[in-house]
């Protein structure tokens, strides 16, 4: 169903920020999702048409404030699981760069459709010496019916960044990881690599468009 490729579009790319980056709080995990999801999706409002003309414009937004509060380098290595520590230096390097594309190209369009209103953080605080966590969230679909959607936060240097998303109980680093686990045990970390680099989706991208 093409909300829940939106849907994951949305929940793992609205942590980029159309304006200002200076805007967001990043010391604390609630506020940084909270602001952010508000301002790229009051751009997406605001631009919506010509976002869907042409929809490489959405990722070159996700593209340039993604980056600053997502740790994808984090999030990569979580997906890797044990075949990370197996992966030389070069291997890492080109998964990390190919992954974060794919989240691009599977889901960066998909925010074409969603609505600033779709969205609700709900009331959560972390404490002052905690290094991880959890940001609950709803997104509604088009009926009115809730969709609860959680962001994995942990305390970097730069402040707090998200790098899992949980919707409805299922971890998009986890079903990934499962994805890519099994072919990597089969064919190699590079074979994995290849396909995501020629814009291939990963399977559980293409099992959430087709249910």
């Amino acid at each position: 169903m093409k909300f829940l490729t939106a849907l994951m579009g949305c929940a793992v790319l609205a942590l980029g920020t159309a304006h200002a980056a200076d805007a967001i709080n990043a010391q604390d995990p609630a506020a940084l999702v909270q602001t952010a999801a508000e301002a790229i999706l009051k751009d997406l409002d605001a631009n919506r048409e010509a976002y869907k003309k042409d929809p490489q414009k959405v990722r070159q937004l996700v593209d340039t404030h993604l980056l600053p509060h997502f740790d994808v380098q984090y999030s990569a290595r979580m997906v890797l699981g044990r075949h990370w520590k197996e992966a030389t230096p070069d291997q890492r390097d080109r998964f990390i760069k190919a992954f974060y594309q794919s989240m691009l190209s599977n889901y960066g369009t998909a925010l074409a459709d969603f609505t600033a209103g779709k969205m609700k953080v709900l009331p959560s605080k972390a404490e002052a010496d905690a290094e991880r966590a959890t940001v609950r969230t709803e997104i509604r679909r088009s009926n009115g019916q809730p969709v609860p959607v959680n962001y994995s936060m942990h305390k970097t240097a730069e402040g707090w960044k998200a790098w899992d998303v949980t919707i409805e109980g299922i971890s998009y680093v986890k079903s990934f990881r499962d994805d890519f686990g099994s072919e990597i045990d089969q064919k190699g970390m590079d074979a994995v690599i290849e396909r995501l680099q020629r814009g291939e989706k990963p399977k559980a991208a293409a099992a959430s468009a087709q249910s």
